[in-house]
């Protein structure tokens, strides 16, 4: 559901993504099938919204902002009205009949789900007009639901438009691919993502520009950080992890044994805190170059401090310990036995 119906103009640091669908819009050339790729949390689905909005709008009102285009496929102005039609409201509210979403179900998009779609697609649409179906994380379909959509997309229905969104093209049947326009999303600035959360969450600037900084260009990552207290456990997880120490004041091999522990029975944020400790000694690392590039400024003082404690080896060898432990556990290895090795090799001294 889109906010506030703000349409294409809330959907921060995707212009060239907006700007390809409203050239679409404008010549009247819309594909059957769109997907939109790019990571979680940078705009895709509220696109897909914006869009489908910017399609069945019936407003005929036009100003010079708004230039309005004839054509065989869609007729009416490149942009959602949003206010004036009460088609653009239901769309935002997701109470249009003829939007069509569909999601995981758990884990999976299931076929019994796409087998419902194409049942509605054989109809009618509920108005006479466009269909627009969005498939979120179409990625996540199992293969017999990829299967069922290839059937679909191989004689798409007419005056049905079907956006999928997906982390990339590559997780998609290739045979899905092949029959959709792609439009790849790129990930948020840090700019854009502290503005928003200044905006909308009333972060102060500091504190915004640390959790977007650590989002990697994610606006819903950038979220969950701040419904979890990121900033106290930020600091927790430095300390837990010996990371605040300087070099021969480290912490003994039990505790970062027990650390590894009690990071392994949280699955869900290991990567995350694997890439907070990674920011960490990264800042130490650059701090005597460029001090105003440092992630965690509201800790200066202490990356000041380790930064003329800590030699570059020491923390190069350090950050390459954790982006290696990273890369195991990516590869599904056992996250227990790799966070020991992790908390192991971070303890040793660097003689």
């Amino acid at each position: 559901m889109l906010d506030n119906l703000s349409g294409f103009t809330s959907i921060r640091g995707q212009n060239q993504p907006i700007w390809f669908l409203t050239t679409l819009l404008q010549k009247g050339t819309i594909p059957h099938a769109l997907l939109f790729t790019g990571i979680d949390g940078i705009g895709k689905r509220m696109t897909a919204m914006a869009f489908a909005m910017a399609c069945l709008c019936k407003s005929d009102r036009l100003d010079e902002n708004r230039p309005s285009f004839q054509s065989s496929t869609i007729s009416h102005q490149y942009r959602p009205c949003l206010i004036n039609c009460h088609t653009c409201r239901r769309v935002a509210s997701g109470m249009h009949p003829d939007v069509i979403r569909i999601e995981p179900e758990g884990t999976y998009i299931r076929i019994r789900q796409i087998r419902s779609l194409y049942a509605t697609l054989s109809l009618k649409s509920y108005e006479d007009g466009f269909r627009v179906v969005i498939i979120s994380n179409a990625n996540q379909m199992n293969t017999e639901a990829s299967n069922a959509l290839l059937k679909i997309l191989e004689e798409p229905p007419d005056k049905t438009i079907i956006v999928l969104t997906a982390s990339a093209a590559s997780e998609l049947l290739p045979t899905i691919a092949s029959r959709c326009q792609h439009i790849g999303f790129n990930p948020l600035n840090t700019e854009s993502i502290a503005l928003e959360l200044i905006e909308r969450k009333g972060l102060n600037p500091k504190t915004a520009k640390i959790v977007a900084a650590l989002a990697n260009g994610s606006m819903s990552k950038a979220y969950e950080m701040i419904k979890t207290n990121f900033i106290s456990y930020r600091k927790w997880l430095l300390k837990a992890s010996g990371m605040r120490q300087s070099v021969g004041n480290g912490i003994p091999i039990w505790q970062g044994l027990a650390f590894a522990e009690r990071l392994s029975k949280q699955k869900e944020k290991i990567n995350d805190s694997l890439e907070i400790i990674k920011s960490w000694l990264r800042d130490v690392l650059i701090y005597i170059y460029s001090p105003d590039k440092i992630i965690n400024q509201d800790m200066i003082k202490e990356i000041e401090q380790l930064s003329h404690n800590e030699s570059t080896d020491s923390l190069l060898r350090k950050l390459n310990i954790v982006e290696n432990a990273q890369k195991v556990i990516e590869a599904n290895g056992n996250p227990r036995l790799t966070l020991d090795m992790m908390a192991m090799q971070l303890t040793q001294s660097d003689s």
